[in-house]
Protein backbone atom coordinates (compact mmCIF):
# COMPACT_ATOMS: atom_id res chain seq x y z
CA UNK A 1 0.00 0.00 0.00
CA UNK A 2 2.80 2.38 0.86
CA UNK A 3 4.46 1.80 -2.51
CA UNK A 4 1.18 2.45 -4.30
CA UNK A 5 1.09 5.95 -2.84
CA UNK A 6 4.81 6.61 -3.26
CA UNK A 7 6.19 9.85 -4.69
CA UNK A 8 6.18 10.08 -8.49
CA UNK A 9 7.60 12.50 -11.03
CA UNK A 10 5.68 15.60 -12.08
CA UNK A 11 3.25 14.96 -14.94
CA UNK A 12 5.56 16.58 -17.50
CA UNK A 13 8.49 14.44 -16.36
CA UNK A 14 6.98 10.95 -16.76
CA UNK A 15 9.28 8.77 -18.95
CA UNK A 16 6.58 7.90 -21.53
CA UNK A 17 5.75 11.39 -22.76
CA UNK A 18 2.31 12.86 -23.52
CA UNK A 19 0.59 9.63 -22.48
CA UNK A 20 -2.20 8.93 -20.02
CA UNK A 21 -3.98 5.71 -19.09
CA UNK A 22 -7.63 5.93 -18.00
CA UNK A 23 -9.35 2.96 -16.37
CA UNK A 24 -12.94 1.98 -15.77
CA UNK A 25 -13.37 0.62 -12.23
CA UNK A 26 -15.81 -2.34 -11.94
CA UNK A 27 -14.65 -5.30 -14.01
CA UNK A 28 -11.46 -3.49 -15.03
CA UNK A 29 -9.51 -2.53 -11.91
CA UNK A 30 -11.69 -4.50 -9.48
CA UNK A 31 -14.28 -7.24 -9.51
CA UNK A 32 -17.76 -5.70 -9.53
CA UNK A 33 -18.25 -3.60 -6.37
CA UNK A 34 -15.27 -5.32 -4.69
CA UNK A 35 -12.14 -3.67 -3.23
CA UNK A 36 -9.04 -3.33 -5.36
CA UNK A 37 -6.39 -5.99 -4.83
CA UNK A 38 -2.89 -5.21 -3.52
CA UNK A 39 -1.60 -6.70 -6.80
CA UNK A 40 -3.55 -4.14 -8.84
CA UNK A 41 -2.39 -1.28 -6.63
CA UNK A 42 1.17 -2.42 -7.18
CA UNK A 43 0.63 -2.47 -10.95
CA UNK A 44 -0.87 1.03 -10.91
CA UNK A 45 2.04 2.31 -8.85
CA UNK A 46 4.54 0.88 -11.32
CA UNK A 47 2.59 2.31 -14.25
CA UNK A 48 2.33 5.74 -12.63
CA UNK A 49 6.12 5.95 -12.67
CA UNK A 50 5.94 5.73 -16.48
CA UNK A 51 2.75 7.61 -17.49
CA UNK A 52 -0.09 9.64 -16.01
CA UNK A 53 -2.98 7.49 -14.73
CA UNK A 54 -6.62 8.11 -13.90
CA UNK A 55 -9.87 6.30 -13.30
CA UNK A 56 -13.25 7.17 -14.79
CA UNK A 57 -16.33 5.62 -13.20
CA UNK A 58 -20.04 6.28 -12.94
CA UNK A 59 -20.20 6.04 -9.14
CA UNK A 60 -19.61 8.95 -6.81
CA UNK A 61 -16.24 9.62 -5.20
CA UNK A 62 -17.23 8.02 -1.89
CA UNK A 63 -17.82 4.68 -3.62
CA UNK A 64 -14.55 5.00 -5.56
CA UNK A 65 -12.81 5.60 -2.25
CA UNK A 66 -14.34 2.40 -0.84
CA UNK A 67 -13.14 0.34 -3.79
CA UNK A 68 -9.82 1.89 -4.72
CA UNK A 69 -8.57 3.62 -1.59
CA UNK A 70 -8.01 2.49 1.99
CA UNK A 71 -8.93 3.98 5.38
CA UNK A 72 -5.39 5.40 5.51
CA UNK A 73 -4.94 6.37 1.85
CA UNK A 74 -7.21 8.72 -0.12
CA UNK A 75 -8.00 7.55 -3.64
CA UNK A 76 -7.12 11.04 -4.89
CA UNK A 77 -3.48 10.36 -3.93
CA UNK A 78 -3.29 7.05 -5.82
CA UNK A 79 -4.22 8.50 -9.23
CA UNK A 80 -3.17 11.65 -11.03
CA UNK A 81 -6.74 12.13 -12.25
CA UNK A 82 -9.91 10.97 -10.50
CA UNK A 83 -13.06 11.16 -12.61
CA UNK A 84 -16.03 10.14 -10.48
CA UNK A 85 -19.51 10.30 -12.06
CA UNK A 86 -17.88 10.22 -15.51
CA UNK A 87 -15.88 13.34 -14.67
CA UNK A 88 -18.73 15.49 -13.35
CA UNK A 89 -16.75 15.28 -10.11
CA UNK A 90 -13.06 15.50 -11.00
CA UNK A 91 -9.73 15.77 -9.21
CA UNK A 92 -6.28 16.56 -10.59
CA UNK A 93 -3.35 15.74 -8.32
CA UNK A 94 -5.72 15.79 -5.35
CA UNK A 95 -7.26 19.17 -6.19
CA UNK A 96 -10.93 19.38 -7.28
CA UNK A 97 -11.75 20.63 -10.78
CA UNK A 98 -14.93 22.36 -11.96
CA UNK A 99 -18.09 20.24 -11.58
CA UNK A 100 -21.58 20.24 -13.08
CA UNK A 101 -25.00 19.08 -11.82
CA UNK A 102 -27.73 16.88 -13.27
CA UNK A 103 -30.42 18.70 -11.31
CA UNK A 104 -29.39 22.09 -12.74
CA UNK A 105 -29.49 20.67 -16.25
CA UNK A 106 -32.90 18.96 -16.03
CA UNK A 107 -34.71 21.22 -13.56
CA UNK A 108 -36.62 20.21 -10.43
CA UNK A 109 -40.04 19.72 -12.06
CA UNK A 110 -38.80 17.45 -14.86
CA UNK A 111 -36.58 15.56 -12.43
CA UNK A 112 -39.59 14.92 -10.17
CA UNK A 113 -41.61 13.57 -13.11
CA UNK A 114 -38.74 11.28 -14.04
CA UNK A 115 -38.29 9.89 -10.52
CA UNK A 116 -42.04 9.32 -10.10
CA UNK A 117 -42.06 7.31 -13.33
CA UNK A 118 -39.02 5.25 -12.25
CA UNK A 119 -40.51 4.37 -8.88
CA UNK A 120 -43.90 3.45 -10.33
CA UNK A 121 -42.26 1.24 -12.97
CA UNK A 122 -40.18 -0.56 -10.33
CA UNK A 123 -43.24 -0.99 -8.08
CA UNK A 124 -45.03 -2.82 -10.89
CA UNK A 125 -41.98 -4.87 -11.88
CA UNK A 126 -42.28 -8.60 -11.13
CA UNK A 127 -38.78 -9.93 -10.46
CA UNK A 128 -37.65 -12.65 -7.99
CA UNK A 129 -36.38 -10.30 -5.27
CA UNK A 130 -36.16 -6.59 -4.46
CA UNK A 131 -33.97 -4.95 -1.88
CA UNK A 132 -33.39 -1.23 -1.23
CA UNK A 133 -32.13 1.96 -2.92
CA UNK A 134 -33.75 1.60 -6.32
CA UNK A 135 -33.05 5.17 -7.46
CA UNK A 136 -29.82 6.86 -6.42
CA UNK A 137 -29.40 10.54 -7.21
CA UNK A 138 -25.83 11.56 -7.97
CA UNK A 139 -24.29 14.85 -8.93
CA UNK A 140 -24.10 14.07 -12.63
CA UNK A 141 -26.67 11.32 -13.15
CA UNK A 142 -29.39 9.09 -11.74
CA UNK A 143 -28.53 5.44 -11.14
CA UNK A 144 -31.48 3.06 -11.38
CA UNK A 145 -31.50 -0.51 -10.08
CA UNK A 146 -34.57 -2.77 -10.49
CA UNK A 147 -33.37 -5.08 -7.68
CA UNK A 148 -31.96 -2.27 -5.51
CA UNK A 149 -28.36 -1.35 -4.77
CA UNK A 150 -28.56 -2.91 -1.30
CA UNK A 151 -28.52 -6.40 -2.82
CA UNK A 152 -25.79 -8.71 -1.54
CA UNK A 153 -22.91 -9.87 -3.74
CA UNK A 154 -24.59 -13.26 -4.24
CA UNK A 155 -27.92 -11.59 -5.08
CA UNK A 156 -26.15 -9.34 -7.60
CA UNK A 157 -24.68 -12.36 -9.37
CA UNK A 158 -28.07 -14.07 -9.54
CA UNK A 159 -29.82 -10.94 -10.74
CA UNK A 160 -27.24 -10.40 -13.48
CA UNK A 161 -28.05 -13.85 -14.91
CA UNK A 162 -31.79 -13.13 -14.65
CA UNK A 163 -31.38 -9.75 -16.32
CA UNK A 164 -29.40 -11.21 -19.21
CA UNK A 165 -32.16 -13.76 -19.78
CA UNK A 166 -35.18 -11.48 -19.46
CA UNK A 167 -33.62 -8.11 -20.43
CA UNK A 168 -35.20 -6.29 -17.49
CA UNK A 169 -32.89 -3.28 -17.69
CA UNK A 170 -33.04 -3.08 -21.47
CA UNK A 171 -36.86 -2.98 -21.42
CA UNK A 172 -36.82 -0.46 -18.55
CA UNK A 173 -34.56 1.88 -20.53
CA UNK A 174 -36.84 1.65 -23.56
CA UNK A 175 -39.86 2.51 -21.41
CA UNK A 176 -38.12 5.67 -20.13
CA UNK A 177 -37.15 6.67 -23.67
CA UNK A 178 -40.78 6.31 -24.75
CA UNK A 179 -42.05 8.34 -21.79
CA UNK A 180 -39.46 11.15 -21.93
CA UNK A 181 -38.36 11.60 -25.56
CA UNK A 182 -37.68 15.32 -25.09
CA UNK A 183 -35.41 15.43 -22.03
CA UNK A 184 -32.14 14.97 -23.94
CA UNK A 185 -31.05 12.02 -21.83
CA UNK A 186 -28.77 9.07 -22.50
CA UNK A 187 -29.02 5.64 -20.84
CA UNK A 188 -26.12 3.35 -20.12
CA UNK A 189 -26.32 -0.20 -18.76
CA UNK A 190 -23.29 -1.01 -16.63
CA UNK A 191 -22.23 -3.30 -13.82
CA UNK A 192 -24.50 -6.15 -12.76
CA UNK A 193 -27.71 -4.63 -11.45
CA UNK A 194 -28.25 -1.04 -12.60
CA UNK A 195 -28.17 1.53 -15.37
CA UNK A 196 -27.32 5.22 -15.48
CA UNK A 197 -29.47 8.09 -16.75
CA UNK A 198 -27.64 11.30 -17.66
CA UNK A 199 -27.76 14.24 -20.10
CA UNK A 200 -26.59 13.35 -23.59
CA UNK A 201 -22.84 13.96 -23.79
CA UNK A 202 -22.34 13.27 -20.09
CA UNK A 203 -21.14 9.71 -20.65
CA UNK A 204 -17.51 8.79 -19.89
CA UNK A 205 -16.29 10.99 -22.75
CA UNK A 206 -17.18 13.92 -20.47
CA UNK A 207 -13.90 13.39 -18.61
CA UNK A 208 -11.89 13.93 -21.80
CA UNK A 209 -12.52 17.67 -21.65
CA UNK A 210 -10.52 17.72 -18.40
CA UNK A 211 -7.72 15.74 -20.07
CA UNK A 212 -7.68 18.10 -23.04
CA UNK A 213 -7.70 21.18 -20.78
CA UNK A 214 -4.59 19.86 -19.04
CA UNK A 215 -2.43 21.55 -21.69
CA UNK A 216 -3.65 24.96 -20.46
CA UNK A 217 -2.70 24.46 -16.81
CA UNK A 218 0.61 25.38 -15.16
CA UNK A 219 2.87 22.34 -15.46
CA UNK A 220 0.24 20.70 -17.62
CA UNK A 221 0.76 18.26 -20.47
CA UNK A 222 -0.78 17.94 -23.92
CA UNK A 223 -1.83 14.29 -23.94
CA UNK A 224 -1.56 13.03 -27.49
CA UNK A 225 -2.01 9.37 -26.48
CA UNK A 226 -5.00 8.51 -24.27
CA UNK A 227 -5.35 4.81 -23.46
CA UNK A 228 -8.71 3.69 -22.09
CA UNK A 229 -9.35 0.30 -20.48
CA UNK A 230 -12.89 -0.95 -19.89
CA UNK A 231 -15.02 -4.09 -19.83
CA UNK A 232 -18.42 -2.74 -20.97
CA UNK A 233 -17.18 -1.58 -24.37
CA UNK A 234 -20.07 -2.99 -26.44
CA UNK A 235 -22.83 -0.71 -27.78
CA UNK A 236 -25.12 0.14 -24.86
CA UNK A 237 -22.39 -0.55 -22.28
CA UNK A 238 -21.18 2.34 -20.16
CA UNK A 239 -17.64 2.18 -21.60
CA UNK A 240 -18.75 2.20 -25.24
CA UNK A 241 -18.62 5.92 -26.01
CA UNK A 242 -15.16 6.56 -24.59
CA UNK A 243 -13.84 3.27 -26.01
CA UNK A 244 -14.99 4.28 -29.51
CA UNK A 245 -14.03 7.95 -29.20
CA UNK A 246 -11.40 8.95 -31.80
CA UNK A 247 -9.39 10.70 -29.09
CA UNK A 248 -8.72 7.44 -27.25
CA UNK A 249 -6.99 4.16 -27.95
CA UNK A 250 -9.48 1.68 -26.49
CA UNK A 251 -8.63 -1.63 -24.83
CA UNK A 252 -11.51 -4.03 -24.09
CA UNK A 253 -10.81 -6.22 -21.06
CA UNK A 254 -12.57 -9.18 -19.47
CA UNK A 255 -11.26 -8.86 -15.90
CA UNK A 256 -8.66 -7.12 -13.73
CA UNK A 257 -6.21 -9.91 -14.63
CA UNK A 258 -6.79 -9.11 -18.29
CA UNK A 259 -6.15 -5.42 -17.57
CA UNK A 260 -2.84 -6.30 -15.94
CA UNK A 261 -1.79 -8.47 -18.87
CA UNK A 262 -2.48 -5.74 -21.44
CA UNK A 263 -0.82 -2.99 -19.39
CA UNK A 264 2.33 -5.05 -18.91
CA UNK A 265 2.48 -5.84 -22.63
CA UNK A 266 1.90 -2.22 -23.67
CA UNK A 267 4.45 -0.66 -21.37
CA UNK A 268 7.02 -3.46 -21.16
CA UNK A 269 6.55 -3.97 -17.43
Amino acid sequence: MALAASVVHALADRPVKNTICLFDVDGTLTAARRPVSPRMLQLLSELRHKVAIGFVGGSDLAKQQEQLGTPAIAVTTLFDFCFAENGLTAYRLGVPLASHSFIKYVGEDKYKRLVNFLLKYIADLDIPIKRGTFVEFRNGMVNVSPIGRNASVEERHEYEKYDLQYKIREKFVQAIKNEFPDLGLTYSIGGQISFDVFPTGWDKTYCLQHVENERNLPGGVEYTKIHFFGDKTYKGGNDYEIYEDPRTEGHSVKSPDDTERIVRELFDM
